[in-house]
């Protein structure tokens, strides 16, 4: 099941901090990163603000071809 942009900005948005969205999304290690980081400082997390809906439509063309 694909996965949704928009849920994807909620979760960034709300809890992007922790990482929330990178394990929506399938990216665990991101995700921890993210975790003990707070965004990686916060700079990962600015930076998902413009990059997050090509995360999601890369992720879920992989998935639909079977590479993840």
């Amino acid at each position: 099941m694909d996965k949704s942009v928009g849920l994807a900005y909620v979760l960034w948005l709300f809890l992007g901090l922790i990482g929330v969205h990178h394990f929506y999304i399938g990216k665990v290690g991101r995700g921890i990163g993210y975790l003990l980081t707070l965004g990686w400082f916060t700079i990962g997390w600015w930076v998902d603000l413009f990059t997050l809906a090509s995360q999601v439509r890369r992720r879920n063309m992989e998935r639909r071809m079977g590479l993840r």
